[in-house]
């Protein structure tokens, strides 16, 4: 059968990224949705953005724009919000795109088109199933997914939101948890469980409620959302 599988912040963590993927096993008849914040903070920007792009390749893929593509973005056109960005983790960006193992901090110059192509055009603000729907960072619970603002989508907190209006179960990241497992109010759940940190990066089937984490140090787990309580 096909799966709505989301992976929540990835933040640079292409072994976590690499060993969930193996794991989960995402087939051509998946629908695989990434929930941003591909980079920063974490050792290798450039390789998980590479990987990215690749999904493609082996299932229904849907990336969608976290607020670190963004100010990655604005770093890159903007020297006034170059700082900013560096002080939220850019600076590991800009490093994993150095050309040697030296002093070089690695600069813009560096980038390949095809990366700054997927921050510009090749992200969505929202995907939707039957059943759920997938955001960054939150949503308005009264506000239809198309009418929704930059600041809810991108920026906000997961806040113990009510239910929205679609009737359907949010899905989404942004919002770090400490303890390195999803968080669940029934009709919404948030997935950044702190990949870049001392936690682990999650992918959750929405159907089954089966959820897979990978670590940095390539460990592997797997549990049902239903017993996060538990564990």
């Amino acid at each position: 059968m096909s799966r709505f599988l989301a992976i929540g912040d990835i933040h640079g963590c292409l072994t976590a990224l690499r060993a969930l993927t193996d794991l989960v096993a995402p087939g051509a008849d998946d629908t695989l949705v990434t929930l941003g914040d591909y980079v920063d903070r974490g050792p290798d920007s450039r390789g998980v953005l590479d990987f990215i792009i690749g999904l493609r390749d082996s299932c229904n893929h849907v990336a969608l724009r976290g607020n670190h593509e963004i100010m990655m973005l604005d770093a890159s056109q903007k020297s006034s919000w170059r700082g900013p960005w560096l002080q939220y983790g850019g600076d590991a960006t800009l490093l994993s795109y150095s050309s040697s193992a030296g002093d070089d901090p690695g600069s813009f110059d560096d980038v390949p088109d095809a990366h700054i192509e997927l921050l510009e055009n090749g992200l969505e603000s929202f995907f939707e199933c039957d059943s759920h729907f997938f955001v960054h960072a939150n949503a308005d619970p009264e506000v239809p997914l198309d009418k929704q603002s930059d600041a809810n989508l991108f920026w906000r907190k997961y806040d113990d939101p009510k239910p929205h209006c679609s009737g359907k179960i949010m899905v989404c990241g942004h919002s770090v948890q400490p303890s390195g497992l999803p968080i669940t109010n029934g009709h919404s759940i948030c997935i950044d469980t702190w990949a870049y940190g001392e936690g682990w990066l999650s992918c959750l089937d929405v159907g089954s409620g089966q959820v897979w984490q990978a670590n940095e140090a390539g460990q592997t787990r797997s549990f049902m959302l239903d017993e996060v309580s538990e564990l």
